[in-house]
């Protein structure tokens, strides 16, 4: 049996990180909104975004604590509460990380041995850019979420990806770590 999960891993370890290499257009920053860099531009918030992402953990949340995402997760549904539910990006990207294998792994492994289970999975972005970009970024990011649940056993009827964009931060402030906390993808259970 552990044997036949072998080849599967190793495809969605490969199909994500083929993701990864998968770029979007710079998005326009909106008029009032400027970065912690200033007018420095896209390419350097894009690299210290990148290091922002580095020091989240993908920490599980808390039962009862929505944290603005969470959703049906304090209900009981889903996973034992150690099972983190949330995947992070870099800036402008919406390929996942090989860090997050673990957390895709085991919300798989929950999904596929409850046929009944549902998640939904929630992409967001961080305030930068403008509102249509954001959603369609935060869908590509929930959708990338989703591959790899689908690759790693998740059954497609069971999953559903949608996009907040930026309406749904989890973190007020304009310092790249505020930023880094809401580029993710809550995996919320109904």
């Amino acid at each position: 049996m552990r044997l036949r999960t072998l080849p599967a891993v190793c495809a969605a370890l490969l199909a994500l990180g083929g993701c990864s290499s998968v770029r979007l257009n710079k998005a326009p920053v909106e008029a009032g909104q400027t970065t912690a860099t200033g007018a420095a531009g896209a390419d350097a918030a894009s690299s210290q975004g990148t290091g922002a992402v580095a020091s989240i953990q993908a920490e599980p949340l808390a039962a009862g604590a929505n944290g603005g995402a969470n959703g049906g997760a304090g209900s009981g549904a889903g996973p034992a509460a150690d099972v983190a539910r949330s995947v992070y990006f870099g800036y402008d990207s919406y390929g996942v990380d090989a860090k997050y294998h673990p957390v895709l792994v085991a919300n798989a492994q929950y999904l596929s041995a409850h046929p009944s289970a549902h998640a939904q999975l929630q992409g967001n972005t961080d305030a930068r850019g403008s509102r249509e970009y954001n959603l369609a970024l935060g869908q590509k990011r929930a959708d990338a979420v989703m591959k790899g649940l689908e690759v790693l056993g998740a059954s497609p009827s069971q999953l559903e990806a949608i996009s907040f964009g930026k309406e749904k931060p989890r973190s007020e402030g304009s310092t790249q770590a505020d930023y880094a906390e809401n580029r993710r993808v809550d995996i919320v259970y109904k």
